[in-house]
């Protein structure tokens, strides 16, 4: 009786059931001692719950039974995270989740306004030890550390500044923060990439006044512009009608000048004949005085003061010539 063991009211001898349990055993070892680790993974080894020894990828035996555990970790995989959005379904038409994540991605710039930035970090395990085991939440550590660098940098810069020309600055110096802070922590990770996604002004009046700031200041440069272009239009013309008068005016100079010195040359020449004889230069003078008044006069009537009538000088002029 003491050879056989009363099961479910039947009786089994009890050598069977010790093999049964040594063949459980051994199929057990062989499952739980062989392991395989992809060729983008390392596995970290335990034994005891201790830390022994990481592995690279390919087909790797342990002890069994649990003595000693394998923990695969994808160190050759890019992961990624998101703040301020979430996506639901990657793809050629990617679809967002309608969760609002604001609390994340609003902050505070340096100029004291309010701004909505979305960003992207990518991030590989370059240390599977450190990343199993000395932090205990590493999702919550990263996304705490991730959005205080983007804080602190946002902060010390004007609203326009982060949302045009600083953002690929912000970049770099977010990847280089994150980084340094990581390898203090020794949280097994480098970051790879962080990118900046939406950035601007906080949907509601925050963005509606923004906008009507930006408008403004295109209408100001759009007015501005066109008081530029009207002004280089309009000063080559008034230059150029400028040089015309001035050029007009040269001439008109010079032909006073000339004139004047003609003039003047003349004179002198009249008064150097006078002082040879003066009697014959002032008759002379006389009749090309008088020949210039009763040039082309052909209507003219000269009266003699002490006579009653006209002289007939023009008829005694006729019958001069008609005697010829």
């Amino acid at each position: 009786m003491g050879e056989y063991v009363n099961i479910s009211g039947r009786e089994f001898p009890i050598k069977i059931i010790v093999y049964v349990i040594l063949i459980l055993l051994v199929i057990i070892a062989i499952f739980t001692s062989f392991f395989t680790v992809d060729a983008k993974e390392e596995s970290v080894i335990t034994r005891l719950g201790r830390y022994n020894r990481t592995v690279g990828a390919g087909f790797h035996w342990k002890l069994p039974l649990g003595i000693e555990k394998n923990y695969n970790v994808p160190t050759q995989e890019i992961q990624n995270m998101t703040f301020g959005f979430r996506t639901e379904k990657a793809g050629i038409v990617t679809v967002y989740s309608d969760r609002d994540y604001s609390s994340e991605s609003i902050m505070l710039t340096g100029d004291l306004n309010i701004v909505d930035v979305e960003w992207i970090i990518q991030y590989r395990i370059n240390d599977p030890r450190a990343w199993l085991f000395n932090v205990e939440d590493r999702t919550k550590t990263i996304r705490d550390i991730s959005q205080s660098v983007i804080n602190q940098l946002v902060g010390d810069r004007a609203i326009l500044d982060v949302i045009s020309t600083d953002r690929p600055e912000i970049e770099i110096q977010a990847q280089e923060l994150m980084n340094d802070i990581f390898t203090q922590y020794n949280l097994g990770i480098r970051i790879t990439t962080v990118k900046l996604q939406n950035v601007g002004p906080p949907s509601g009046e925050v963005k509606d006044a923004f906008e009507d700031v930006n408008k403004a200041e295109q209408d100001m440069n759009r007015l501005i512009n066109e008081g530029k272009e009207a002004y280089n239009k309009e000063i080559p013309k008034a230059e150029g009608e400028a040089q015309r008068i001035i050029q007009e005016a040269e001439g008109y100079k010079a032909e006073r000048i000339n004139r004047a010195k003609g003039e003047a040359n003349r004179f002198l020449s009249v008064l150097t004949e006078y002082r040879k004889a003066p009697d014959i230069t002032r008759a002379r003078l006389y009749y090309e005085t008088l020949e210039k008044i009763l040039a082309n006069r052909d209507t003219l009537d000269i009266i003699d003061s002490n006579l009653e009538n006209f002289l007939p000088l023009k008829e005694v002029g006729k019958n001069i010539g008609g005697t010829r």
